[in-house]
C-alpha cells in the first residue's frame, strides 16, 4: 500500500509538474502596421484566442476588446490559435487574420493599411462628443482612431466633492489633432445632458435621481457661461420634451452609445420605450432613434445631430460614433462647435456620406415658393466598408425617394427631386449589418416656407405633448415629497405649454 500510495503521490506530482511548465509556455506575436509609403501608423487591434477571449498588450492603452498601439507592438501569448483585425476609424480599410503559433514561436503580422478616403483633405474633421477615457491615454487613442477632435469627459454624477478638480485645457498635437478636458454629463432619472466649454465643473451633489431637476444644472451652466454647448446625449430619454421646449439645446446625439461596434443594446434603458413589435431588436432602437429626430424637425426645432461613442463606460472604440463637420477656415475648437451649430454636419458609424442640394451642404435654408415649381440637385458621394441595399432621401420624416447601393466601396449618384411643401430633408445610409446599426445620416437642408413661419406637423406636436403627460404622471406617482415633486414638475409643465402651442399652430398636411 505504501507503494502505492508513493506512486500516485509522484504521478500526480509530475502531472503537477508538466501543467504548470505548460501553462509557462509562450509564444510571441509581433505586429507592424504601416501605411502604403513604409511610415508605421498608430491604429487599433483586435486580438483574440480560439475561445474569444480578448488580449491584452503590455503599455498599451485596452478597453473591453482591443487595444491600441502606434504601429509596432510586441504580445506575448499562450500557444494556440488567434484571430486579428486591426482598424483605423472609418477612412481606413478593415484587415482581419488568423494565425495559429507554437511553444517559444514567433510570429509576426505585417500589415499595410490603406486609406479609403481622405475627409479632412475636403474640409470634414471628425469628433466624438462622448468619451470617458483617461486623459493621459487620448491623444494615443485618437491618433489611433484618425480622430480630429475628442473633448474628454472629466466630471459625471459622483458628487463633486470627490472628483479631482481638472482645470480645462486644450492641446493641440499631431498638427490638426484637438483634445479638450473637463467636458460633462448629467445622467439621471430624466436622461443625460452633456456639457462642453464651462470653465468648471457642476456640482452634481444631488439629492435623488430626480431631484433637483436638470433643467436646474442647465440654468446654472447658461448663467455661468452663457455660450456652454449642451447635447442632448439620446433622443429617447424620458426629459427630451422639456429639454427640447426649453430652447437651451444645441445638439442631439442620433448616433449614440446604443450603438456599438458589435451589438445594439437592444432595450431604451430608463428612456421611453419604443413599439418593439413595430420595431424589433436588434435595430429597432436605431430606428427609433431616428423618429424621434425626425419628429423633433417636423416640430421647427433646427438642432444639429451629433454623436458619441461612450468608450470607457460602454464596448465602443474612441470615435466609433462620430460627427464630422465641415469648415471652411482653419479647424480650431471654436470653429468646429460653429461649423456644428450651422448643421454643416453629418454622423456616422462606419459610412462617410457627403452631400449636397444645389451644390450646398447641409444645414442651408432654402425658399420655398408656392406658385412655381421647383426641384433639388441631389449628389451623393458615399464610401462604406458594409454593402448598402438603400440609400434614403428623408422629406418631412417620410421617404420621398430611395436609390439602390453597388458592391462598390465608393460610389456616387445625382438625382434631381420635385419639391411638393417646404419643410426639411436629409440623406441617410443605412448598412445592413444585422447585429448592430450601422449607418450614416447628414444633418437636414431647411425649406422655408413663404410665410418664414415654422411648418408644424400635427401628429409630430401631439407626439411631443403625450410624452411630456406621461413623463408628469410617472414624476407625480413616484416623487414623494411635495416640495421636490413641485419643483421637478415646474419645467416640465411650462414644456407642456410649449407643446401644446405648437399642436394650436400645427396642420395636418405637413
Amino acid at each position: 500500500m505504501k507503494m502505492l500510495s508513493r506512486l500516485l503521490l509522484i504521478t500526480i506530482l509530475m502531472s503537477t509538474i508538466h501543467a504548470v511548465s505548460a501553462a509557462r509556455e509562450t509564444a510571441r506575436i509581433d505586429f507592424s502596421i504601416q501605411s502604403p509609403i513604409a511610415e508605421s501608423i498608430a491604429c487599433r487591434i483586435h486580438l483574440a484566442n480560439e475561445n474569444n477571449q480578448p488580449i491584452k498588450a503590455n503599455g498599451q492603452p485596452f478597453w473591453k476588446d482591443h487595444f491600441t498601439c502606434p504601429g509596432r507592438v510586441t504580445v506575448e501569448v499562450p500557444p494556440g490559435v488567434y484571430r486579428w483585425t486591426i482598424e483605423k476609424g472609418p477612412e481606413y480599410e478593415q484587415v482581419t487574420g488568423e494565425l495559429q503559433i507554437k511553444a517559444n514561436q514567433v510570429s509576426t503580422v505585417n500589415v499595410t493599411l490603406k486609406r479609403i478616403a481622405h475627409l479632412r483633405q475636403g474640409g470634414w474633421y471628425s469628433g466624438d462628443l462622448h468619451i470617458h477615457r483617461a486623459i493621459k491615454d487620448v491623444p494615443a487613442l485618437i491618433k489611433a482612431e484618425d480622430l480630429d477632435f475628442a473633448p474628454v469627459i472629466t466630471w459625471w454624477n459622483s458628487p463633486a466633492s470627490t472628483r479631482e478638480f481638472v482645470p480645462r485645457t486644450q492641446s493641440r498635437f499631431d498638427g490638426h489633432r484637438i483634445m479638450e478636458v473637463l467636458a460633462g454629463e448629467d445622467e439621471r432619472e430624466g436622461g443625460a445632458l452633456l456639457y462642453f466649454g464651462l470653465q468648471r465643473p457642476l456640482d452634481l451633489s444631488v439629492e435623488s435621481r430626480e431631484f433637483p431637476s436638470p433643467m436646474h444644472f442647465v440654468n446654472q451652466a447658461r448663467t455661468e457661461t452663457p455660450d456652454v454647448w449642451i447635447d442632448i446625449e439620446k433622443p429617447f430619454w424620458w426629459d427630451v420634451p422639456t429639454w427640447l421646449a426649453s430652447e437651451q439645446m444645441n445638439s442631439i446625439g442620433i448616433a449614440n452609445n446604443h450603438m456599438c461596434r458589435n451589438q445594439m443594446y437592444e432595450s431604451e434603458a430608463w428612456g421611453r420605450p419604443r413599439d418593439s413589435n413595430r420595431l424589433p431588436a436588434p435595430r429597432g432602437n436605431g430606428f427609433w432613434t431616428q423618429e424621434i429626430y425626425y419628429h423633433m424637425l417636423n416640430c421647427g426645432i433646427r438642432l444639429p445631430p451629433s454623436a458619441g461613442s461612450a468608450s470607457g463606460v460602454l464596448p465602443n472604440p474612441v470615435g466609433y460614433n462620430r460627427v464630422y463637420v465641415h469648415l471652411d477656415l482653419p479647424f480650431t475648437r471654436d470653429r468646429w462647435f460653429e461649423g456644428l451649430a450651422d448643421g454643416r454636419c453629418f454622423v456616422t458609424n462606419g459610412p462617410l456620406l457627403i452631400a449636397t442640394v444645389n451644390g450646398q451642404l447641409p444645414g442651408t435654408t432654402f425658399q420655398y415658393t408656392n406658385h412655381r415649381n421647383q426641384s433639388m440637385n441631389l449628389s451623393i458621394d458615399l464610401t462604406s466598408r458594409d454593402p448598402i441595399d438603400q440609400i434614403e432621401i428623408i422629406h418631412n420624416g417620410q421617404l420621398l425617394e430611395s436609390i439602390s447601393g453597388t458592391t462598390q466601396l465608393t460610389q456616387k449618384h445625382s438625382l434631381t427631386l420635385p419639391l411638393a411643401k417646404p419643410g426639411w430633408i436629409l440623406v441617410r445610409a443605412i448598412t445592413n449589418r444585422q447585429d448592430t446599426f450601422r449607418f450614416a445620416s447628414t444633418a437636414p437642408w431647411y425649406i422655408d416656407a413663404e410665410s418664414q413661419q415654422p411648418v408644424i406637423n400635427e401628429a409630430s406636436a401631439k407626439f411631443f405633448l403625450n410624452w411630456v403627460d406621461e413623463r408628469i404622471s410617472r414624476i407625480e406617482k413616484n416623487v414623494r415629497n411635495p416640495q421636490q415633486r413641485q419643483s421637478i414638475l415646474a419645467p416640465h409643465r411650462e414644456a407642456r405649454r410649449f407643446w401644446q402651442q405648437r399642436v394650436s399652430q400645427s396642420s395636418p398636411g405637413h
